[in-house]
């Protein structure tokens, strides 16, 4: 499913670019993918939607909030994920309505212990959704492996 989530998201840069979900279906057949992978994508696609349709936008936190994640969502996440969120959120790249989204999104997956690299496709998705751009460092950090990365 993440391979079809990446194939979108750079195929159709912008939301409004990627057509409906039937003609997505197959084109996305034709590009190679596999039946059941492009059903999962898609219905996480609809769920993406429906997220983002039904998102509020929740006032500023004080210095001293802090987000407690319930159970369920430190074992799909796990530390590295929930670290990330947290950078991504002192960044001020990740809203935290946006957060609950990719939340919400990671918990859709089912996979217990989600990737990061899993975790920064998701990111990316909610930003492409939302048609906006995190800035070049933020960008270059969901694309970029931290192995692969030179340090200067």
């Amino acid at each position: 499913m993440f391979d079809i989530l990446m194939y979108v998201y750079e195929t159709y840069w912008h939301p409004e670019a990627c057509p409906e979900l039937g003609q997505l279906s197959r084109k996305l057949s034709a590009a190679g993918f596999e039946t059941e992978e492009i059903s999962d994508a898609l219905d996480w696609l609809r769920g993406l939607e429906q997220s983002v349709a039904g998102s509020y936008t929740v006032g500023t936190p004080s210095e001293n909030s802090i987000r407690l994640y319930a159970a369920q969502e430190l074992d799909c996440l796990g530390v590295d994920a929930v670290g990330y969120l947290n950078f991504l959120e002192s960044a001020g790249t990740l809203k935290p309505h946006l957060r609950e989204i990719v939340v919400e999104r990671a918990l859709a997956t089912g996979i217990k212990q989600l990737p990061l690299e899993q975790l920064k496709t998701i990111v990316l998705m909610v930003f492409w959704r939302l048609d906006e751009e995190p800035d070049a460092l933020i960008l270059d950090e969901l694309f970029v492996e931290a192995d692969d990365r030179v340090v200067h």
